[in-house]
C-alpha cells in the first residue's frame, strides 16, 4: 500500500556534534517496558520459538522435566526449582521482547504518518489519470504539485520544488529536489511544499523507504549476523558438552550409592550452561540496530553494524564532514599602506550585495572583529548595489565619488587597472600564499568612479574552507582505536594537502574521481582491511556497494539508497564516525556479557557441587566457601541467582557498554576487570544472600 504523509514524526535521538567525543549510548530503559512486553514474552514459550535459540531451548525441556516430576512426586523444594526454571526460561524471552517493543513503538509512530494516496498518473499522451497509489508501477510517472503528496519512491524527471521530509527525517526544513543531478529523489510518503515537479516511480507498492523503515525498526526483516550465528554454534556446542557431563555423573553418582533426583541434575545444567549470554544474545542484537535508529540511520543488515565495529579504514568527503562545506571568511590582510579598519570598511561595502555565504561570511567578519554594522545603513542603502555574478566574479558598492569591488584576483585587476605595479606585485604573492595553504584569495580595491578611475588596491581576503573545531581531536581518537582516516576531496593536490595536514587525517586522495574512490577501496581490501565511506551521487553508487560499509544520504539519488547498506536519514556525512562507534559498542557489549555470563558460572559450581557430592564425598565440603545453609537452598539460590541475572541485566543489554575510544588491548583489559573478575565476585555474593532468604522458607 502507497501512502501519504501527516505531521507526525519518527521519534530519535539527535546525532552527536562531530567534534564531542562522548561516550555512545542508548536512549534511556524504563521499567515499565518490562510490563508492557510480558504478554509477547509469553507467547514466545512456544517450543517452536525457543528452538531458535539452543541454549534457552535446553532450559525449556528442562522445565518440562522437573515439571512432571514435581507432579509426580510434589515437594516444596521441586515446585521451587520449578517457578524459578521458568522464569529463566520467561526473562530471556522478555529480554528478547522489550527489545523488539522498543522497535515495533517506533513503526507504529511510521505508520500513524502514512495515508492512502491517490496519484496523478501521466498517460503516454500527456493527459493525467487518477489512479490508487497502490496501482503504480515502475517506471510511471506523476504529477505531483504544491500541497501533493508523494505518492512513492522515485526520482524528479522535470521541474523543481520544496519538499517537506520530515515525517521520515524528523527535521522541520523543507528540502530542494529538482530533475537531474543528485538531489532528484524523492521518498513516498512526503509532501510537496511549493511548485510542479513530474515522478518517475522507483519501486512497487509494499517496497517504499517507509515500509523497509518499518520492516526493519520492527525487527520483521532481521537476521543474524556471522558473528551472533558463531556465538550461537559455540553457546550450543558449550551446551552439549555439559548435557554430556550431567548425564554422565547420575551413573557414577548411583555407583557411589547417591543418586541424584531429577531436578536436581536440571538444576545442575542450567547452572552450568551459558544461560545468561543465551537468555541476552538476541537482545543486544536488536538493541544495536535500534541505537542506529535512533541516530536516524537505518541499517539494512546487523551484519553491517557488525562490520561498522571492526573497520579500519574511513573514507570521508572533505566537505561537509571534515571542514563546513563553505568557504569563510578568516583574514583580512592590507597591502600598498591601507590600514586594517580601512580595508575591513571597504570589504563590507563590497559585500553588502553579495548574498553568496563567502559574501555574508566577510561581512559578519567585520562585524566581529571590527565592530562594523551588519546591515546597511539609510545612505549606503540608496547606492548602487553591484551584486556578484559569475560573469564579473566581483561584488561592490557604488557611492556618490567612490566605488568598492571585491573579486578575484584577475577579475579585481581587470577592472582597476594595475598602475600600481608594486602593490599588485604584493597581492599576487599574497594570493599564491593564500592558495598554498588551502585558502582562496579575494582581492578589495576601490576607485572614485565605478569604471575603475583612480584605482587603489587595499588588500586581500582570505576565504578558507574552515575545519570543523575538535575534528582532529576525534580523528586521533580513531587514530588510537588502530582506523585509518582518508580526506576524499576534489581539490586540487596542493589545498587538500593543506586540508589534511589541519584536520589531522592520515592520508588524502586529491582530484578524486568516483573510479578513484573505487580503486582506493579495492586497494585497501585486497591488504585485508574492511572499509566505509559515505555518499549521495549516482556515481558513488559502485563505491558504495564495494565498501563493507556504504552509508547513503537519504538526500542522495536512488542508485546510492540501493547501493549502501546504510541510510543516513539525516544526511550527514559526519555521522560515519559515530556508526563506527556504535559498531563498536556492539560488538564490546556483547563480548562483555559473554565474558561475564561464563565467569559467573564459577561461584554456582561452589554452590552446586558440595550440596550434591559432600555427603558422598566428605572432603568436597571445603568448596562450600560460601557456608550456604543447606544443600536444598544452596541448589535453590543458584537456580534463583542465574534466573533473576538475567533480569538484572536487560538494561545494559538494550543500552549497551558505554564506549570510549580506546586501543583494542585497554578495552580487553577494561572488560576483563569489570565483566571478568566482576562476575566471578558478583555471583558468591548474590547467592549467599539469596540463601539468607531461602533458609527462612519451611523445609528447605
Amino acid at each position: 500500500m502507497t501512502r501519504g504523509t501527516t505531521t507526525p514524526t519518527l521519534e530519535r535521538t539527535p546525532p552527536e556534534a562531530v567534534a564531542s567525543g562522548t561516550p555512545v549510548e542508548a536512549g534511556a530503559f524504563r521499567p515499565a517496558q518490562l510490563w508492557a512486553s510480558l504478554p509477547d514474552a509469553l507467547r514466545k514459550l512456544d517450543p517452536r520459538t525457543q528452538l531458535h535459540n539452543p541454549v534457552m531451548f535446553v532450559v525449556w525441556i528442562g522445565s518440562v522435566l522437573v515439571t512432571l516430576d514435581a507432579i509426580r512426586q510434589p515437594t516444596l523444594f521441586g515446585w521451587l526449582i520449578v517457578i524459578w526454571l521458568w522464569f529463566t526460561v520467561l526473562f530471556a524471552n522478555l529480554a528478547e521482547a522489550v527489545a523488539e517493543g522498543r522497535g515495533k513503538a517506533q513503526a507504529e509512530t511510521l505508520r500513524k504518518t502514512t495515508r492512502d494516496t491517490v496519484a496523478r498518473r501521466l498517460r503516454r499522451d500527456g493527459t493525467e489519470e487518477r489512479v490508487g497509489g497502490a496501482e503504480l508501477r515502475i517506471g510511471d510517472r506523476v504529477v505531483v504539485e504544491a500541497g501533493g503528496t508523494i505518492p512513492g519512491d522515485g526520482d524528479v524527471v522535470e521541474g523543481i520544488a520544496t519538499v517537506d521530509e520530515s515525517a521520515i527525517t524528523g527535521e522541520s526544513a523543507p528540502v530542494v529536489r529538482e530533475a537531474g543531478g543528485d538531489r532528484s529523489s524523492v521518498t513516498g510518503g512526503t509532501t510537496v511544499l511549493s511548485d510542479r515537479i513530474v515522478v518517475e516511480i522507483t519501486t512497487t507498492p509494499g517496497e517504499s523507504f517507509v515500509d523497509r523503515m518499518i520492516a526493519l525498526v520492527e525487527g520483521a526483516s532481521r537476521q543474524k549476523t556471522p558473528n551472533e550465528i558463531a556465538l550461537t554454534i559455540l553457546l550450543g556446542a558449550l551446551t552439549i558438552i555439559f548435557l554430556l557431563a550431567v548425564v554422565a555423573l547420575q551413573p557414577m553418582s548411583a555407583y557411589a550409592g547417591g543418586p541424584q533426583s531429577v531436578v536436581v541434575l536440571v538444576a545442575l545444567l542450567v547452572c552450568l550452561i551459558p544461560t545468561t549470554i543465551g537468555a541476552l544474545l538476541s537482545a543486544i542484537g536488536i538493541a544495536g540496530m535500534d541505537r542506529l535508529v535512533q541516530r536516524n540511520v537505518l541499517a539494512r543488515s546487523g551484519r553491517a553494524v557488525e562490520a561498522a565495529g571492526d573497520i579500519d579504514t574511513l573514507l570521508l568527503d572533505k566537505t561537509g564532514t571534515i571542514t563546513f562545506g563553505n568557504r569563510q571568511a578568516t583574514e583580512l590582510i592590507p597591502v600598498g599602506g591601507a590600514g586594517r579598519v580601512e580595508l575591513a570598511a571597504a570589504a563590507r561595502l563590497s559585500s553588502l550585495a553579495d548574498e553568496t555565504p563567502e559574501g555574508r561570511s566577510v561581512v559578519e567578519l567585520c562585524a566581529r572583529e571590527f565592530g562594523l554594522p551588519a546591515e546597511a545603513s539609510a545612505e549606503e542603502a540608496r547606492a548602487q548595489f553591484v551584486p556578484f555574478s559569475a560573469q564579473t566574479r566581483m561584488s561592490g558598492l557604488d557611492l556618490p565619488g567612490r566605488s568598492v569591488r571585491k573579486g578575484a584576483a584577475s577579475a579585481a585587476q581587470a577592472w582597476a587597472g594595475s598602475a600600481d605595479s608594486a602593490a599588485w606585485a604584493e597581492v599576487s604573492r599574497l594570493a599564491d600564499a593564500v592558495g598554498d595553504e588551502g585558502g582562496t584569495p579575494l582581492v578589495v580595491v576601490e576607485a572614485a568612479s565605478p569604471t575603475g578611475e583612480d584605482a587603489r588596491v587595499l588588500g586581500v581576503i582570505r576565504l578558507s574552507d574552515v575545519v570543523k573545531p575538535g575534528i582532529a581531536q576525534r580523528f586521533a581518537e580513531l587514530r588510537a582505536m588502530g582506523i585509518r582516516t582518508v580526506m576524499v576531496t576534489g581539490d586540487n593536490p596542493r589545498t587538500a594537502r593543506a586540508i589534511a595536514a589541519e584536520a589531522g587525517v592520515d592520508d588524502h586522495l586529491a582530484e578524486a574521481t568516483p573510479e578513484d574512490k573505487m580503486a582506493y577501496i579495492r586497494t585497501e581490501q585486497e591488504g585485508g582491511r574492511l572499509v566505509a565511506m559515505t555518499g549521495d551521487g549516482t556515481n558513488d553508487a559502485p563505491a558504495l556497494a564495494q565498501a563493507d560499509v556504504g552509508v547513503a544520504m537519504n538526500s542522495g539519488t536512488a542508485a546510492a539508497k540501493e547501493a549502501g547498506n546504510m541510510v543516513d536519514l539525516d544526511s550527514d556525512p559526519t555521522k560515519l564516525i559515530d556508526i563506527v562507534e556504535i559498531g563498536k559498542q556492539l560488538l564490546i557489549t556483547r563480548g562483555a556479557l559473554t565474558t561475564f555470563s561464563v565467569a559467573n558460572d564459577l561461584a554456582k559450581y561452589f554452590a552446586i557441587l558440595p550440596a550434591m557430592f559432600a555427603a558422598l564425598y566428605p572432603s568436597l565440603g571445603l568448596l562450600d566457601v560460601m557456608g550456604l545453609h543447606s544443600p536444598q537452598s544452596a541448589i535453590a539460590s543458584a537456580v534463583i541467582f542465574n534466573a533473576l541475572v538475567i533480569i538484572v541485566l536487560i538494561p545494559l543489554a538494550l543500552r549497551g557498554v558505554r564506549y570510549r575510544p580506546s586501543s583494542a588491548s585497554s578495552l580487553l583489559r577494561r572488560n576483563l576487570l569489570v565483566y571478568g573478575l566482576g562476575g566471578v565476585v558478583t555471583p558468591f555474593a548474590g547467592i549467599f544472600l539469596i540463601d539468607l532468604l531461602v533458609r527462612l522458607v519451611p523445609g528447605i
